[in-house]
């Protein structure tokens, strides 16, 4: 993450809030094979806990429990360029964006607990894409839903640790804030522009 102390987050509250929110992460560890990464919807899961599953196929999934995890969630992220600035010869490139760091014990969870995991992450997103007509498990046929589970495995973290980054050019003037807003905007990064204009 990085150590400028202006691009923190208020506080743990607020980085798993953004995390939780966004809702995917990068999950990194070190195995006897290596490093390895995959990649999951996470939930939060009690106070100090996270939530993911894998494939049972995917490499990582048979090394995970009791294994110590990174859960790595990024948001919206861009080149910034000093043209952008009221000064350009005074400045460099540089890249704003936001991330997330969780770190923790990953363990296995049981099946009730991976259902539970699966219903929460519809209840989080479904509203978001069909508010209309959110899709529940009730929808399914609970002998297709079984066999899909069967080929999942869940996971939870116990949160030891959380890190963040929120860079967003809070160490810039407000003209070069601007200019770099308006730039972000003209070349279709939006969301990152966006987060600026809030920030």
């Amino acid at each position: 993450m990085h150590p400028n102390k202006a691009f923190r987050f208020e506080d743990d509250v607020a980085m798993l809030d953004w995390a939780f929110a966004r809702g995917f992460a990068h999950i990194l560890a070190v195995t006897p094979q290596g490093p390895m990464t995959a990649h999951a919807p996470i939930v939060p899961a009690g106070e100090n806990t996270a939530r993911f599953h894998l494939a049972r196929a995917n490499r990582l999934a048979p090394l995970l429990d009791g294994t110590r995890v990174a859960l790595s969630v990024a948001g919206p992220d861009g080149y910034i360029t000093p043209n952008w600035y009221a000064d350009p010869a005074q400045q460099v490139p540089t890249w704003n964006y936001v991330a997330v760091e969780i770190e923790g014990t990953c363990r296995t969870i049981h099946e009730d607990a991976l259902v539970d995991l699966l219903d929460r992450l519809a209840e989080i997103h479904e509203p978001r894409v069909a508010p209309d007509n959110p899709w529940t498990r009730a929808k399914m046929d609970d002998a297709r839903f079984g066999a899909m589970l069967r080929a999942i495995i869940g996971f939870e973290v116990e949160i030891e640790a959380v890190r963040g980054t929120n860079k967003l050019s809070q160490n810039k003037s407000e003209a070069d804030r601007a200019g770099t807003i308006l730039g972000l905007a003209r070349t279709g990064n939006t969301a990152l522009a966006d987060l600026m204009r809030k920030a």
